[in-house]
């Protein structure tokens, strides 16, 4: 007896791994399309699809510049006339300051008579009529910070602007996103396209899956002894030629839903290299191995060795003896049992209608 792993021989389709239906970005006529945009073309990645024509979209750029541009001016030119404003501040504060001490050098003289009430009175209105111009220097400060800010917002919203059209006009030049095939192609020279218009799909060269269906008792017999399918290896063969053509791959992911009408469970693997030896494309019928659960103690036999499905019959001294065994599994043409089978005895494999104990057979 040994440790013994069968493989299931399973059967499924390749499957795209990843599939974009392509769609303009915006709107306009098709200048020209890429060399390789027709169907069952294959295009590589950054590769050019198609071009709108741009001639719309250079003239949004170039007015969203034009309109960043002149508002950036009018902020140099607030931003002159707030220098300018806390410039004529600071004058009128020291203005203040001179009219408030010749003030306060007056009044004294006031009392002792020395300086006419007039004049004191006179002082007194410069005083005043400089404070009322200070404040007003500093309103008219606040007012040009105010519209400083408002204008930087106006530059904020017209960069977003600029930023939008160049997207724009780099959206004209469709580029594919990845290594594709390419199929459901509607987009042709002259042809008028609008925004969200389907122009083609692209399905991933390098990510192809295989998805088969393991039956539950399958399934459940190898989840039960291995924990988990995923990252299990597995091969796949695709019967094209004289000789099937092998690619390895590992389970990926199970279906999300027990698939009832297939009586089992979808299984996902996923190419590890689709394109060597040769390309698959998705759609292709191959057959899967998979590595079984692992058998601990057991043996290899014909089924025609069974009997009553629990024991079989060796050979000593020229006669049968029974042996108790348990069948455990199948791998292949061959049954997998577990019993008192001792090693190096002989096990007939040959039918026989009236095999017993103590029968007396002549080896061949």
């Amino acid at each position: 007896m040994s440790t013994y792993q069968p493989s299931l021989t399973l059967y499924g389709r390749a499957v795209s791994g990843r599939r974009v239906d392509l769609r303009a970005l915006v709107s306009g006529e098709v200048l020209e399309t890429g060399v390789n945009m027709r169907e069952g073309g294959v295009v590589k990645q950054g590769a050019v699809l198609l071009r709108l024509d741009p001639f719309e979209y250079e003239g949004a750029l170039e007015e969203a510049k034009a309109k960043l541009e002149e508002a950036r001016a009018k902020v140099r030119e607030i931003e002159a006339g707030i220098e300018s404003e806390r410039d004529a501040l600071s004058h009128a504060r020291t203005q203040l300051e001179i009219s408030q001490r010749d003030l306060e050098r007056a009044i004294p003289l006031e009392r002792k008579g020395t300086v006419s009430k007039k004049a004191a009175d006179d002082r007194r209105m410069v005083v005043s009529e400089r404070k009322q111009g200070l404040e007003q220097r500093i309103n008219n400060l606040e007012i040009q910070q105010a519209k400083a800010a408002q204008q930087r917002a106006v530059i904020t919203q017209l960069e977003w602007k600029v930023r939008q059209a160049k997207r724009n006009l780099e959206d004209t030049v469709l580029e594919a996103p990845f290594d594709a095939y390419v199929t459901n192609v509607t987009a042709e020279k002259g042809r008028i396209v609008g925004a969200n218009d389907q122009v083609a799909t692209l399905i991933d060269a390098n990510w192809v899956d295989v998805r088969f269906t393991l039956s539950d008792r399958q399934y459940g017999r190898i989840v039960s002894s291995e924990k988990t399918l995923i990252n299990r290896p597995v091969e796949v063969l695709w019967h094209v030629g004289d000789e099937p053509i092998k690619y390895p791959a590992r389970i990926e992911r199970v279906g999300a839903e027990i698939a009832a009408e297939k009586g089992g469970v979808e299984i996902y693997a996923r190419l590890e290299n689709p394109n060597q030896p040769t390309p698959i494309r998705p759609g292709a019928f191959v057959e899967i191995r998979l590595p079984d659960r692992n058998y601990d103690k057991v043996t290899r036999l014909p089924p025609t060795a069974l009997y009553g499905n629990d024991r079989v019959f060796v050979i000593e001294d020229g006669r049968l003896k029974a042996r108790a065994v348990t069948l455990v599994g199948a791998a292949e043409d061959q049954i997998l049992v577990r019993g008192e089978i001792g090693k190096g005895e002989k096990v007939i494999t040959t039918r026989l209608s009236a095999a017993q104990n103590g029968l007396r057979v002549e080896e061949r």
